[in-house]
This record gives structure tokens, C-alpha cells and sequence, in this order.
């Protein structure tokens, strides 16, 4: 074989794909590290590079997703977030450029190896199980009850008429059934319910526009962020929340810099005011109308139009426009209180900062940690208390957790990784204890350094 970057003699490493047949040219890492830029990327899947440049905004989970793997061993991100690998490969074909020398590691940096090929063993061990394979049952169940809260909260009001009883019991039974909602459409956005891509995508939209009035395309977009690189700030969308919040690293460098657009030290305060009331109601509603729009998403604009005729003409009969826009409000706003504490239990206290190039299990198990599982905690959170078993396997279906939990616990005890579990409450603690820490930090930045 020839030289680095050139396939004996062949044509250099940015004129394209070898022809078939032709030996392909090989990379060293110092080569493959230099296209990290905007429109210039490049990533190493199973030892393969591919130059992704063009093709990222073609990308079915947009280009900030696979961009974020620029210059990376992309492999075992490759393998979590797919699941028809087949089929994803006919892509890849057109994007091969090279291969990495013989003599070069699978990954850059000072990452450990036997770790990477346990965790393959391990998601191998489950795929062995049967982990992966999706229970229609437990499926349907989940879409029945949420259903039937549906219609039993409109039944209520109907049988009992709009006094503040019937109505706060309704509000309640909305907001449970929309906070199952987010679960569900979680599911199906991880593609870990049907065996087809596209069956998970279109009862997406059904669950995600019909029954939530949002956009299952703006989920997608920023969640797949948030999984492929868990707590990095300007890659997860969830931590990405200075100067409304200060979290883990952007606490010492906002006192350094002297920043102080709010109180940073009483943030565990405000959150109560800014956090979870509002976060649904106003952040998600302007955010994913703005995406819907910008981005043309007319089918998903069209599904979410569905959610709100149906809301409206359900309840105004009852409580007049105002009085219906109130109930609607109403149940965004605890809806919204669900997904702050059961969402950010297993992330906010953990590590958030810059990128530090992991692998894909230790990048994952930094940034999570679980709650003790009950029938109670596992249905009101939507197995989100698994955290750790989910980020390791997104595409795994939630009611297999359990059952992976225990080889996951030998891996991280095998190499030194914390597996953290926590109680509910001090999981719900955690939170408010974290934004003071780092409220803190940034005072004693902000007025000694």
C-alpha cells in the first residue's frame, strides 16, 4: 500500500471515493483530526473514514447531530442511535474515503480499549437476549391508558359540568396523560417500538402532533443532540442554557469573565419561578412553532393544528374561549413541572462541560445516573429513571431495562465506572442542590478571581 492519505499512488484524500475495486487510501488520527470544521467533516466508522461534508445536511437527524462526531470514531454512536444497520450502510457507500492505517489505534486519544470492546460484548450480550425486540402489548397499553384519560377528563366535565373540582381533577388527568404522551413519543423517536423506521416516525407524528400539538422533527432534532453527546455544552441543547442558568463549567467562567446578567448565587430560587412552570408553556411552544417554521415543516405544522382544534372544541362548549385557553394553560403548566424534575433528576447533578472526547459508554455514564425503580417510579417516569441502561441503548425498548440493568452494573464495575442510583426524592433534591453549587462558584469566581 502507498503512502498515508494516498491509495499507491492514487488520488489525495479529498478528491472523493477510491473506484471500486481500488485499494483504498489510509489515515493516520493527525490527518482525520484537521476536518473538525463547518463544512469540512470528516468520521471513522469501524475503522472506515468518511467525509460527510456535503452529505450532513442531508442527514435524517440533521447536520448538528452527525456534525457533532466530527474527526471521532463515530462507531459505537453509529450502532446506538441505528437500528436497521443494512440499510444505513447503503449511505455510507458513497461517503467511503479511506481507511485508517494498520498501525493506528480504533480510537483517538487516551481511550481505553478493553473498555470499548466489553461495552460492544455487552450490547452484543443483549442483542443476544433479545433486549431489543419490542413487546406490542406493554405498547398498546400505554396508548390505551393515555387515551382513556383523555376522553375520562372531558367525560368528567361533561357529566359534572366546568365548577373547580371537575375542572382541577381534569386538569390533573391531562396533565398525567400529556406527561405520558412525552414518554410515548420518546419511544417511538428512539425507533425502539416497530421494527421499521418509518411505522416508529409516522405514529410519532400521530402522538407527537395529535395528542401533544408539537413537532415530532423538532424533538428529534435537539433530543438526538442531547444523547449523542450528553451534557457538552453547544452539543446537548439541554445544558445549553446560559445566561438564564449556570451549570457545571460555565459557573467559573462567567465569574471569571464577570458576567452577571442574574443573580447566579439565588438561581436555585428563581428556578421555582422560571424553570419548571414555564418551560413547556412558553420555551417549547416558541422554540418547536419557530423549528416548524424556519424549517418547513408543514406536515408536523399540520398534526399539531389537529391537537389544538381538537382541544378547543372539546372545551369551549363548556368554559367559553377564555375559560378553555385557561384549562389549556393550566395543564401545560404541571405538565411542564413533570418534565423539569423527572427529565433533569438524572442529568443536572451530574458533570456538564466541554467536550472531552470519551468513549462512547464513559461519555454516557458521566452525564447519568438512575433512580431506584418501583411499578410507581418506572410508569410515572417512563422508565426514565433507567437513564444510565437508556443512554447506553437508545433504541432499547424501556421495558427491557430491568432486565440489562444487572450486566450493565458488571461492566462499570469491571472498569471503575460509577453506576449511581438515588432515591426519588433526593434525585428531585439534587437538582436544586446542584444550581446552588454552581450559583455559588460563580460568586466566588465572580468577586476573588
Amino acid at each position: 500500500m502507498g503512502g498515508v492519505g494516498e491509495p499507491g499512488g492514487g488520488p489525495g484524500p479529498r478528491e472523493g471515493p477510491a473506484p471500486l475495486g481500488a485499494p483504498l487510501p489510509i489515515f493516520r488520527w493527525e490527518q482525520i483530526r484537521q476536518h473538525d470544521l463547518p463544512g469540512d467533516k470528516w468520521l471513522v466508522i469501524e475503522r472506515r473514514v468518511y467525509d460527510i461534508s456535503r452529505w450532513a445536511q442531508r442527514h435524517p437527524g440533521g447536520s448538528r447531530l452527525i456534525g457533532h462526531h466530527g474527526a471521532e470514531d463515530a462507531t459505537d454512536a453509529f450502532h446506538a442511535f441505528h437500528q436497521d444497520l443494512q440499510y444505513v450502510r447503503k449511505f455510507l457507500k458513497p461517503l467511503l474515503i479511506g481507511e485508517l492505517a494498520p498501525e493506528e489505534p480504533s480510537q483517538d486519544g487516551a481511550q481505553n480499549a478493553q473498555l470499548i470492546k466489553d461495552y460492544r460484548a455487552l450490547r452484543q450480550a443483549a442483542e443476544d437476549m433479545k433486549l431489543f425486540e419490542a413487546d406490542p402489548i406493554f405498547f398498546a397499553l400505554l396508548l390505551g391508558h393515555i387515551l382513556a384519560m383523555e376522553v375520562l377528563a372531558w367525560l368528567i366535565v361533561y357529566l359534572l359540568g366546568p365548577g373547580w373540582v371537575s375542572s382541577t381533577l381534569a386538569a390533573l388527568i391531562l396533565a398525567i396523560s400529556q406527561a405520558q404522551c412525552w414518554c410515548l413519543q420518546h419511544d417511538l423517536g428512539h425507533a425502539s417500538i416497530f421494527t421499521k423506521s418509518q411505522w416508529n416516525h409516522v405514529a410519532q407524528q400521530f402522538v407527537m402532533g395529535q395528542l401533544k400539538g408539537f413537532s415530532a422533527h423538532w424533538w428529534n432534532f435537539r433530543h438526538f443532540q442531547h444523547h449523542a453527546k450528553p451534557n457538552i455544552f453547544h452539543k446537548d441543547p439541554d445544558v445549553t442554557v446560559a445566561p438564564v442558568f449556570l451549570l457545571g463549567e460555565s459557573s467559573v467562567e462567567y465569574g471569571k469573565k464577570k458576567r452577571r446578567y442574574l443573580p447566579y448565587n439565588h438561581q436555585h430560587l428563581y428556578f421555582f419561578l422560571i424553570g419548571p412552570p414555564l418551560l413547556t408553556l412558553v420555551n417549547f411552544e416558541v422554540e418547536n412553532l419557530a423549528y416548524m417554521l424556519v424549517c418547513m415543516q408543514w406536515t408536523d405544522l399540520l398534526w399539531a393544528a389537529s391537537f389544538y382544534s381538537r382541544f378547543f372544541l372539546s372545551y369551549v362548549p363548556f368554559y367559553g374561549a377564555t375559560g378553555a385557553l385557561f384549562l389549556f394553560v393550566a395543564v401545560r403548566v404541571l405538565e411542564s413541572h413533570w418534565f423539569v424534575w423527572i427529565t433533569q433528576m438524572n442529568h443536572i447533578p451530574k458533570e456538564i462541560g466541554h467536550e472531552k472526547h470519551r468513549d462512547w459508554a464513559s461519555s454516557q455514564l458521566a452525564a447519568t445516573c438512575n433512580v431506584e425503580p418501583s411499578l410507581f417510579i418506572d410508569w410515572f417516569s417512563g422508565h426514565l429513571n433507567f437513564q444510565i441502561e437508556h443512554h447506553l441503548f437508545p433504541t432499547m425498548p424501556r421495558h427491557n431495562y430491568r432486565k440489562v440493568a444487572p450486566l450493565v452494573k458488571a461492566f462499570c464495575a469491571k472498569h471503575g465506572l460509577h453506576y449511581e442510583v438515588k432515591p426519588f426524592l433526593t434525585a428531585l433534591v439534587d437538582i436544586i442542590g446542584s444550581l446552588k453549587k454552581s450559583g455559588d462558584i460563580w460568586l466566588d469566581a465572580y468577586l476573588h478571581q
